[in-house]
């Protein structure tokens, strides 16, 4: 069942176009990663898909009964956020905001939901701690945590491992595999196309060309075997 249908899409900023002919299907179960080069527009397609800004033209249509406030969302993060002046329970909590409307307190499903999913990313002992103290990776749980009560079907992250250690990089990935083996559909930005070949089932390449389709289909594409190569030679 798609979740979401993109069709012809056309990105930018004051009419001026930056990514053109954008059409996918993300359906309930995928794992979609969105890769190409820097400055590609990588997470301004990201932004669209959020409803946080319009295209120059082409349609991005919700389904499965989806709304639009329950999509969860791990954006970058700016040094002003690591630095957030709240607890671990408070930042979690707020993934409800969405979903709150008019009312001023959190109810009890919703406590209970912000421990549950305290617990599935190893943070419940960290509850009570300020979020500014904690660690990049500690913060990435609590941002996944966050982002897990707006939803239980779809989840958006804008390169999720971004400043982290390749030991915490590799836990990251592997609480995100074990979301979507849930049931959790995953869109993720990624800067590394080996990762997006390792956990992806689908593939969006966008930038000078667009290409999207399986992760064994992008093997085979021109585009894939290119910058699969350049990567390798950068790597060694």
């Amino acid at each position: 069942m798609a979740l979401l249908t993109i069709k012809d899409l056309a990105l930018g900023y004051d009419s001026h176009t930056i990514l053109k002919g954008i059409s996918f299907t993300v359906n309930s179960g995928d794992y979609l990663c969105i890769v190409g080069e820097n400055g590609s527009g990588k997470t301004t397609l990201m932004k669209t898909l959020l409803n946080l800004q319009e295209p120059i033209s082409g349609s991005v249509d919700i389904g499965d009964g989806l709304k639009k406030n329950e999509i969860g969302y791990l954006p970058q993060q700016t040094i002003l956020q690591r630095d957030f002046p709240a607890s671990v329970r408070e930042v979690v909590l707020s993934g409800f905001q969405g979903s709150c409307g008019l009312r001023p307190f959190y109810n009890k499903e919703e406590k209970r939901l912000a421990v549950e999913n305290m617990e599935k990313m190893g943070i419940r002992e960290l509850e009570g701690q300020c979020y500014r103290e904690l660690s990049g990776g500690q913060q990435q749980r609590v941002l996944l945590a966050r982002a897990l009560c707006a939803t239980r079907k779809l989840l958006l992250l804008d390169e999720p491992v971004s400043g982290l250690d390749p030991m915490v990089t590799a836990e990251m990935y592997s609480l995100i595999k074990k979301l979507n083996a849930e049931g959790i559909t995953i869109i993720m930005i990624s800067h590394d196309i080996g990762v997006a070949i390792r956990y992806a089932s689908h593939i969006l390449h966008i930038g000078n060309s667009v290409f999207y389709g399986t992760r064994d289909e992008y093997i085979e594409s021109d585009v894939g075997k290119f910058f699969l190569t350049q990567q390798k030679g950068s790597d060694e």
